[in-house]
């Protein structure tokens, strides 16, 4: 039996807290390592619950029936446990250990344990956990097969006919869908947008994605949204975010030496920000490039006027060649 859990978890608290509020590992890691100073010194009769704060410790927190089973701890062990407030029933077959305050992580890895050893993380909980997208409401973890699992609360299940092993992984130890699975599930689930979202994000992280997966290369949705224009309105392609002279642009036409770029209020409405933009400018221009800055509220309010700014600029470049 564990010694005085209750003064672990306050010896925790007195190190620096647990749950949520910490948003983080740390909480987790300072409760089962203060159970673990404690049942170290109960010999034999705590060591199986040292073994079990031991695997919590690099669960975010969270243990699974088979780990406690292995651990030598039974039903009558586990009721006990329970009983005194040591363990905590988050799914069947899934307990957090010495405390309730679980992070995000903790809760996702509880819900992958609730479908151990098959079970992953995935689709918008897999994104988030990516650094894609913003945490769900709801734990999504996929499973292989078209039955056999019992759906639980708090999880929204999916089902795969095939999940190869390259497809699967694990990040901060939660096994995950790999990031090319990951935003193929987004795209056959999600609205365009969130999926454009996450596709643009998993770029700038550098994650390794299928080239399937054609990322635009645009790093905001104002540009996301210019580059849609041009693709509706049937104006030739522009390189994106590439650097010209060793000045990164939002979009270039080399042929036509031209430039545009966005100004989002958010990141351009500083002295500074506006300064280096004008010296970009002179710069560029001194190359042979005209530059055209456009808004927000040129490109949400008025996409066609935008596109055929762009156009004309093109055609004029190419009555100046044929002159």
């Amino acid at each position: 039996m564990w010694a005085a859990p209750a003064q672990a978890s306050r010896e925790a608290s007195r190190s620096g807290g647990v749950g949520e509020a910490g948003a983080g590992r740390g909480g987790e890691i300072r409760v089962v390592r203060a159970l673990c100073t404690y049942v170290g010194v109960k010999g034999a009769k705590g060591a199986a619950d040292a073994a079990i704060a031991r695997v919590a410790a690099n669960q975010h927190g969270v243990v699974s029936l088979d780990q406690l089973e292995a651990a030598g701890i039974g039903r009558r062990g586990r009721e006990l446990r329970v009983a005194a407030d040591r363990l905590h029933r988050i799914h069947r077959g899934v307990y957090a250990v010495g405390h309730t305050g679980l992070s995000r992580h903790g809760i996702w890895m509880a819900a992958v344990l609730a479908y151990h050893p098959d079970g992953v993380l995935s689709h918008s909980s897999a994104a988030a956990l990516w650094g894609l997208l913003p945490s769900p409401s709801l734990c999504h973890v996929m499973v292989p097969g078209r039955a056999g699992h019992r759906r639980r609360k708090g999880i929204e299940l999916h089902h795969t006919v095939i999940l190869g092993t390259s497809e699967r992984t694990r990040k901060n130890n939660i096994p995950v869908t790999d990031p090319s699975r990951t935003l193929r599930d987004l795209r056959r689930t999600a609205s365009r947008k969130v999926y454009a979202r996450a596709l643009r994000q998993a770029e700038y992280l550098g994650l390794p994605i299928d080239a399937v997966l054609e990322p635009d290369h645009t790093r905001s949705e104002l540009e996301a949204r210019f580059l849609g224009i041009l693709r509706r309105h049937r104006v030739p392609a522009p390189h994106v975010n590439v650097r010209v002279g060793g000045h990164l642009v939002d979009f270039v036409w080399a042929d036509a030496r031209l430039v545009v770029e966005l100004d989002g209020y958010r990141s351009h409405r500083t002295r500074s920000a506006f300064e280096a933009d004008r010296t970009r400018d002179v710069a560029l221009k001194l190359r042979g490039y005209e530059v055209v800055r456009l808004t927000w509220r040129q490109v949400v309010n008025e996409p066609r006027a935008v596109a055929d700014l762009v156009r004309r600029l093109l055609r004029r470049h190419q009555l100046h060649l044929r002159a």
